[in-house]
Parts: structure tokens; C-alpha cells; sequence
């Protein structure tokens, strides 16, 4: 499986699971192991990408929040 994608997959087990939009940080800090992201940085990188695709939402904010488009 590409990278990304499975990155990705984490990412959205995290979204799934909760019960209302997350920034990045909570959702880096959701992950019980997070040695594949880099930082919070990493995170929304991956997410803004899914983004585009139309497979998360980005809620404006200071800090962005992410929830899965549904």
C-alpha cells in the first residue's frame, strides 16, 4: 500500500472515532504510537490533501479543526 494512503488510514481511524472536529495536535496525540508523523505539521499536510479529494473537511479556525466529509 502507498504510504500516504496508509498514513492517511491512521488518520482517519483518529476521525472516526470522535465525536466532534480535531486539530491536528489532538489528533497526533489520539495516535497511540506516532513515529510515522513528524509532527502536527505532518498531520495537517496529510489531511489538507485528503482535503482536495474531498474525503475530509477543513473547518476554518485558529487552529484548523478536521473532520471526515460524510
Amino acid at each position: 500500500m502507498h504510504t500516504r494512503w496508509r498514513k492517511y488510514d491512521e488518520l482517519r481511524g483518529v476521525l472516526v472515532e470522535a465525536e466532534e472536529p480535531l486539530t491536528a495536535r489532538e489528533i497526533l496525540s489520539s495516535l497511540e504510537e506516532h513515529d510515522e508523523f513528524e509532527s502536527a505539521h505532518h498531520v495537517a499536510t496529510i489531511l489538507g490533501r485528503a482535503a482536495e479529494e474531498g474525503e475530509v473537511e477543513v473547518l476554518d479556525g485558529s487552529p484548523y479543526r478536521y473532520r471526515l466529509n460524510v
